[in-house]
């Protein structure tokens, strides 16, 4: 029986890892839960699986929650210290980081010092401060599990041969909802069609992140630091487009070999092999089909339809603080976005004025991590403010 801790429970991995321990309660226990605001669907999941403690974005939601369960047997908390409860709670074994944004860093980070597995969605922690994280890792025996469809695909691809062997890492691309949209167009666009993703069901920022393809470029400096590759020069990790979502990323060795891993576009896929592995589980899915899968193309991405793929490649080039602004400042721009004070198209532009602004600082602790990102929030709002229609 395998004790888990899952943040961030009711968005879409939350709620993919609890419909897989539904289906195997002889597998799995849930300890600790934690959400946001959504105190519904966290209620639905507290009497169905009964969890020892829970925490939410504050004190006022906190209360809300409790009247909501009055006369069940649960712990509520709320905040940061909440969320640190959730990830630490001595009976977990497994945390499930399924948080977005940059509040799953200190949680996630919490889980590893106290050593739990952690398997990671929450890509945010290690483009944020990774040589922290993967040293903290090392030092408490911890193993960080890849969640992301991507880098599970690569895992799946390294087990069995030599790091040194290893001439590429690929991580593929849907493309998102505007791969084929005339560039000219973008500025154009709304946030119902950002939101239209073609192949996966997943949150707005998320969403967002993969219309801009700043998803992707997380994604490589969080591959950078799960598989210890570097990014510069060579680019020894690169990014393809690949619409049809059925390669979900691979890896090329020197002797020209091509191996990677395919499957249905169903994050259930990868979740329940963090949770299972070594093992796998048999989810019942319907199988991918090879024979009505079409032509599967890959291609490189269009450095100007997607700069936010070249600055993320620049700021762990760069590294230092500078993945930690480039994190922070898109998140504000995707606020941004989602609120309609900017453009599409401004979404970029906003993150490298305010990486232009950034004075790179060295990082030493996990404060220096926290006062870059803080930085970088106040400088971006800044920047919004101004574009905000009067």
């Amino acid at each position: 029986m395998k004790r888990l801790a899952i943040l961030g429970s009711t968005g879409s991995i939350g709620v993919n890892t609890l419909d897989i321990v539904r289906q195997s309660p002889e597998q799995f226990e849930v300890i600790s839960l934690s959400a946001g605001l959504n105190i519904r669907l966290l209620r639905e999941q507290i009497l169905r699986f009964r969890p020892k403690v829970v925490s939410v974005l504050n004190q006022e939601v906190a209360g809300e929650l409790k009247r909501s369960i009055a006369g069940v047997d649960v712990e509520v908390v709320y905040g940061v210290e909440g969320l640190i409860r959730v990830a630490t709670h001595p009976e977990v074994d497994q945390v499930v980081s399924a948080i977005v944004g940059a509040v799953g860093l200190i949680p996630t980070l919490s889980a590893i010092k106290t050593g739990k597995t952690v398997a990671l969605a929450n890509k945010e922690s290690l483009v944020m401060a990774g040589k922290i994280v993967m040293e903290e890792a090392k030092k408490n025996g911890v193993q960080i599990l890849p969640i992301d469809s991507e880098h599970s695909a690569i895992f799946q691809s390294l087990l069995g041969h030599r790091k040194e062997d290893i001439r590429h890492l690929i991580l593929t691309a849907s493309g998102g909802p505007f791969l084929n949209h005339p560039f000219s167009k973008l500025h154009e666009v709304t946030v119902k069609d950002a939101l239209n993703h073609p192949h996966w069901e997943m949150g707005k920022k998320i969403t967002i992140d993969s219309a801009s393809l700043m998803n992707k470029g997380l994604e490589v400096i969080e591959a950078h630091w799960l598989f210890d590759i570097p990014v510069e020069k060579k680019k020894k990790i690169i990014v393809l487009i690949h619409p049809q979502s059925v390669v979900h990323s691979m890896v090329e060795y020197i002797d020209g070999s091509f191996i990677g891993q395919m499957g249905i576009a169903d994050m259930r896929i990868p979740i329940s092999y963090t949770l299972s592995f070594p093992q796998r589980m048999d989810l019942k899915l319907n199988p991918l089909d090879l024979s009505q899968a079409g032509p599967l193309t890959f291609s490189p991405p269009d450095p100007e339809k997607f700069p936010c793929l070249r600055l993320a490649y620049q700021s762990i080039e760069i590294g230092e603080t500078m993945p930690a602004i480039l994190n922070a400042a898109n998140e504000v721009a995707v606020n941004g976005f989602l609120e309609g004070w900017i453009k599409f198209t401004d979404i970029p532009i906003l993150i490298q004025r305010v990486m232009e602004e950034h004075e790179v600082k060295t990082v030493r602790t996990i404060e220096d991590i926290l006062r870059a990102d803080q930085w970088a929030r106040e400088k971006a709002k800044l920047i919004i403010e101004g574009k905000k229609p009067c």
